[in-house]
């Protein structure tokens, strides 16, 4: 796992001292080694700063040439099926190294940039082709790796981290208000936005192929998962997916060095940790708890870790850790309001005592239907009452409109953002908020797919997986997540949703092939996200200590009054959203 970056210059020479100012700004994504390439005519630069897990060897080092020396790839990630390209390959390329970056290169010079349709695994990369004079931004199919561009003034800057785009004086520190307004619709910003003007995320199963003589872009989504309802029989679905997971936990297995994982005690985690040990693999495992509560997960994870006799480390979280709020804009560049920002910080230092690299369980409620708003939305939608169904009739649920309401976590409307910001940001509030759920909602779809598809790219593609990634990567730690395979994803969404989603029972797919496996603690568990308890969240003294000198009301942006009755009213889901923003602005904004 890595950081990238890079640039094209169309109006004078590349400065070696800059690409190399943006390379270090990366070092915690990669402390193991270094590279950096610009072109003859000084007009293109790739760099790269490498945590190194396969071919630990300076063969490995990036940016990377193919043999013709005409193709130059920086990658952020793992590719899990190298093994299986490299011998499909072998008899049109002559390979030098044992990494799985040099098995993208040799898959480009074969099938050019459809090698993207062959890849399994989570990767950003920028490749370079000079003879055909393109550059191409790539990122996986789910956006388990990020990768940001700014473009302005005849020049591209790109990289794996807002701050290493700062490092370039092309770049601006112009806010995008609209950004600001989804932050508090959303809790994060949508791609492509970014909190910066000119500039923008590359979307998860996408990439972008630039020009480099003119930095023209063509915008290419090169997967999307095909929906059908196929029956199964539902002991064919249980092997099926058993396997599948099986044989994802093998391949994000490899590695030349330890492996560790996350253990939350819930059920995805726990089937990870299950898998290891089938697949012969004993990891040390992390769990953050909470002092003095009951449903604290170190208790849950310490009841698998004892049945599969692994090593749990474990740490405890109290109302001091609220603190670490302060370090959070460096962690993540933008504002990011998920509620669990902090312990997965804590858990990330925890794990990189010991390991480089740990397996989490992100992507398992998303595809097989665990969270709590998939349930309801499913209850909702299949109504038996006579009463209830003259109700949907003069009043049918809006999806879309249901699932903004569950995302909130505090719901902006345009009447509450007009309270928060001052008279002049109000043309910077979106006609539509729900713009970006309306983009990615599917109409056609049956009604839990569409919301699982929502999850998929709005949920989990745009808020979890980023806090994994900052969190973790800002300690130098990899994080590999074997249920975002999007082979089980195209299996899952292949078949009825009657064929893998069974009120009653908690992810059923799942909970059938780990129901001999787990203790019937684990099992009865009821779905809890990674949160304190609830007071760690309340606490208005808190609250008020940040927001009571608010640089955000001192700048003219939002309204004093706002907070205080927020403050009053002991709103704090909408007391944390603003207080992750000011922490953020006091950092890059002023």
């Amino acid at each position: 796992m890595c950081g990238i970056s890079g640039c094209i210059d169309l109006k004078g020479k590349i400065l070696e001292e800059i690409i190399t100012a943006m390379n270090n700004s990366l070092k915690h994504r990669g402390p193991d080694d270094s590279g950096i390439y610009i072109s003859g005519n000084r007009k293109i630069a790739l760099a790269h700063k490498r945590l190194s897990f396969l071919d630990l060897s300076e063969l490995g080092r990036q940016p990377m040439k193919d043999n013709s020396e005409e193709i130059i790839i920086s990658l952020n990630g793992e590719i899990y099926n190298y093994l299986e390209l490299k011998e499909e390959l072998k008899g049109n390329y002559s390979f030098k190294t044992n990494t799985d970056t040099e098995v993208v290169l040799a898959g480009y010079a074969k099938w050019g940039i459809e090698v993207v349709n062959k890849l399994e695994g989570m990767f950003a990369f920028a490749l370079l082709d000079l003879k055909k004079e393109k550059l191409f931004l790539v990122r996986d199919r789910f956006g388990i790796k990020p990768l940001y561009y700014h473009i302005s003034n005849k020049q591209l800057v790109f990289a794996s981290e807002l701050k290493a785009i700062a490092e370039h004086p092309v770049f601006s520190k112009e806010i995008d208000y609209s950004s600001f307004c989804d932050y508090f619709v959303y809790r994060y910003i949508p791609s492509p936005k970014t909190i910066w003007k000119n500039t923008y995320k590359v979307p998860p199963a996408y990439y972008l192929e630039f020009d480099t003589n003119n930095l023209s872009v063509k915008n290419v989504e090169y997967w999307k998962p095909c929906f059908s309802d196929k029956k199964i029989s539902s002991a064919d679905f249980i092997a099926q997916t058993d396997e599948l997971l099986l044989n994802s936990v093998k391949q994000h297995l490899r590695a030349d060095v330890p492996i560790g994982s996350f253990l939350s005690g819930g059920y995805d985690s726990s089937a990870l940790v299950y898998y290891m040990s089938r697949a012969g693999y004993k990891p040390e495992t992390f769990s953050i708890g909470f002092k003095n509560w009951e449903e604290s997960e170190h208790n849950y994870a310490k009841v698998v870790a004892d049945k599969f006799n692994v090593n749990l480390n474990v740490e405890l979280a109290d109302d001091n850790n609220f603190e670490l709020l302060d370090e959070m804009p460096v962690v993540y560049d933008e504002p990011l309001a998920d509620i669990s920002i902090i312990p997965t910080y804590m858990v990330s230092i925890l794990a990189r005592k010991k390991v480089k690299t740990v397996f989490s369980g992100e992507g398992a409620d998303e595809i097989f239907g665990g969270y709590t708003w998939q349930k309801n939305f499913f209850a909702l939608k299949n109504i038996h009452s006579i009463k209830e169904k003259i109700n949907r009739w003069f009043k049918p649920l809006d999806t879309v409109e249901y699932y903004a309401n569950s995302m909130a976590m505090g719901v902006f409307g345009k009447e509450e953002l007009k309270k928060l910001l001052q008279p002049e940001y109000y043309q910077c509030i979106p006609d539509d908020l729900n713009w970006f759920f309306k983009k990615n909602f599917k109409k056609n779809l049956s009604p839990l797919k569409s919301i699982q598809y929502l999850d998929m790219k709005c949920f989990m593609g745009e808020m979890v997986l980023t806090k994994m990634d900052r969190a973790s990567m800002f300690h130098s730690l990899e994080v590999r997540v074997p249920f975002l395979n999007h082979k089980l994803y195209e299996t899952i969404f292949a078949h009825d949703e009657s064929s893998y989603f069974k009120p009653g029972v908690t992810k059923y797919l799942l909970h059938e092939n780990l129901k001999k496996h787990l203790p019937e603690k684990i099992l009865n568990r009821e779905k809890q996200g990674f949160v304190g308890p609830a007071e760690y969240y309340t606490n208005m003294e808190w609250y008020r200590k940040i927001l009571s000198k608010s640089k955000l009301v001192q700048a003219g942006i939002t309204n004093e009054n706002f907070i205080s009755e927020k403050l009053k009213a002991n709103d704090y889901w909408i007391l944390w959203k603003l207080a992750v923003m000011e922490k953020w602005f006091e950092k890059w904004g002023s």
